[in-house]
């Protein structure tokens, strides 16, 4: 009985959630400093009769839509993951340095000034940061490494990339360059194209397959690793697979928007009771529901009264950190209880 109020339980939202999609999809296509007309972009692009509204709903809208789906599924199912993988319901996916190193590698790109002179340099940095990171990881933790080994060398990967993120910025000759990674840095999908979708579409597709084939292990894992082993799970490729598919989704999502922090931390928290609180189950739900919250926070800070449009790095972080805050109440009262 339980099993089937959670299945219905976990359709509801999932419908809840895709339904939202939809609506907030459209309304983001039409809403910006232009209002545009949907109907009318439309007809300007399938009769091949372009006017305002269709220019703006293909070069600007349309992409800025797509990133924020793409972004925020990517967030929200690696924050899933990881939360199932290292048992932890404050883990999200900066544990692994990979948020971090991929602003690294945007960073230096902006530090040598390839992204005035190739654009698709930044979002290429940031993957290559992205996969340098997993290198480093394998290389410190080792082959037959325990979960906290592999925590501590991605605390070590990403306070690194921090370090040297901030050396770049300390040492940048020229103020310009200096002030226009601070603001990359804030996380923002404006001025994106559908080249960036494009380019980050492959290997988030991947990243989202790998984790998405460790839904039966995570189930299996929440009930312990020495019975998870007895089940057969072979702990090290699912470790494997997630840090993988993790690197591959959110390095390619930060090289394009930036910093966007929380949503990895806070969808699955707000989804695992509508699941039945299982790991596996937990992964496509909070895919919906990131894509849904950064799709959300993008429309609102294009509607909100300021002179220059918010960063949507901000608005997740003042949204986020006072959730961050309680969680960590909420663990200690039960540490000492």
């Amino acid at each position: 009985m339980d099993a089937l109020k959670s299945n219905r339980q976990e359709t509801v939202v999932r419908v809840f959630l895709l339904s939202a999609l939809i609506i907030l999809s459209a309304y983001s296509l039409t809403v910006g400093d232009i209002n545009i007309n949907l109907i009318n972009s439309l007809q300007g692009i399938v009769n091949s009769n372009p006017n305002l509204d269709s220019i703006i709903f293909e070069e600007i809208r349309l992409p800025r839509t797509l990133l924020a789906l793409l972004i925020g599924a990517s967030l929200g199912l690696s924050g899933a993951a990881l939360q199932g993988m290292v048992r932890n319901p404050l883990a999200e996916p900066g544990i692994i340095g990979v948020s971090s190193s991929a602003a690294l590698g945007a960073v230096v790109v902006f530090y040598f000034g390839l992204a005035s002179a190739f654009p698709m340099a930044l979002p290429i940095g940031g993957i290559i940061g992205a996969l340098l990171a997993v290198v480093f990881l394998y290389l410190l933790s080792g082959k037959n490494s325990s979960m906290l080994t592999l925590i501590l060398a991605g605390v070590a990967i990403s306070s690194l990339a921090a370090a040297l993120t901030a050396l770049a910025l300390n040492l940048s000759p020229n103020p310009y360059a200096s002030l226009e990674i601070f603001f990359w840095l804030m996380g923002s999908l404006a001025d994106r194209s559908f080249t960036h979708v494009w380019l980050i579409l492959p290997p988030t597709l991947l990243g989202w397959w790998l984790t998405l084939s460790t839904r039966r292990d995570l189930d299996a894992l929440s009930l312990g690793e020495e019975t998870a082993q007895s089940l057969g799970i072979q702990l090290q490729s699912l470790n494997k697979r997630v840090i993988l598919g993790v690197a591959l989704a959110v390095g390619s999502a930060v090289s394009v928007s930036g910093g966007i922090g929380f949503i990895g931390l806070v969808i699955p928290h707000l989804i695992r009771p509508w699941v039945g609180f299982q790991p596996g189950r937990l992964l496509l739900t909070s895919a919906l529901g990131g894509a849904a919250l950064l799709l959300a926070a993008d429309i609102a800070v294009r509607l909100l009264p300021t002179q220059q449009e918010l960063k949507i790095g901000v608005l997740t972080a003042l949204l986020g950190a006072p959730f961050f805050l309680h969680l960590i109440l909420k663990s200690k009262r039960q540490w000492t209880t």
